[in-house]
């Protein structure tokens, strides 16, 4: 017999995200019905719930992570994604975390460097019927400033720095959410840009998550 994964969804919902101090109803929602197990590779789909990260991609030379639910939750809520926004999901892995925020917004565009996980992005979004998302493939500390500026710029991972790329690409009232620093101290930031361009920035909560390439200090020569 299977596992009932709809169980083990709103038991993820109720165990991890809720006493995570994440109330935000539709978020909720979108956690309960969106199936995570289908953005795993197959034989870790019994794992898919587990409050842990989950590898995706076996043998490459950088790691990458589906986020464990909490963490992942909190960073949403702090972005407070509205109905209608445009939001650029950074390091998309296989499409998880586009496919929570494209229920939460009017589109997503999903930035991914590697062309196997977007790839793989691509098909399984597509075959669940997500169709307000777009993956691209490029740069992920770029960004995408053809497609911007954004409502919300989701940063899915641990970074050393938030290039000003990326904050130049926050529409007047928008959002940047990420995670700066590693391990333990690791935090998360959010950026807020006012209705008149002005760009401010809070640190949130403290936040451990797996990090994203691309985004590392370059070591500064010493004399």
């Amino acid at each position: 017999m299977g596992q009932d994964f709809s169980q083990l969804r709103h038991a993820m919902v109720e165990g991890q995200v809720r006493v995570a101090d994440v109330s935000d109803r539709a978020l909720l929602a979108a956690m309960r019905e969106v199936p995570r197990e289908m953005f795993v590779p197959s034989r870790l789909r019994p794992l898919a719930y587990i409050d842990e990260d989950i590898l995706l991609n076996e043998g490459d030379d950088v790691a990458r992570y589906m986020m464990e639910p909490a963490a992942f939750a909190r960073l949403v809520q702090l972005a407070e994604v509205r109905p209608g926004d445009l939001v650029l999901d950074i390091g998309c892995g296989t499409g998880y975390s586009s496919a929570i925020l494209s229920r939460l917004a009017g589109a997503v565009i999903a930035l991914e460097c590697d062309e196997g996980l977007a790839a793989r992005a691509t098909d399984i979004l597509s075959a669940q019927g997500f169709d307000s998302v777009a993956v691209v493939t490029g740069p992920l500390a770029d960004g995408l400033a053809e497609e911007g500026p954004f409502d919300v710029v989701f940063v899915g991972g641990a970074v050393d720095f938030v290039p000003d790329a990326l904050l130049a690409q926050i529409k007047p009232e928008g959002r940047l959410v990420a995670v700066k620093g590693h391990g333990l101290t690791g935090a998360a930031m959010l950026h807020l840009r006012d209705d008149e361009g002005i760009l401010s920035s809070r640190r949130a909560f403290n936040c451990a998550v797996k990090p994203l390439p691309g985004f590392e200090s370059k070591p500064e020569f010493v004399f």
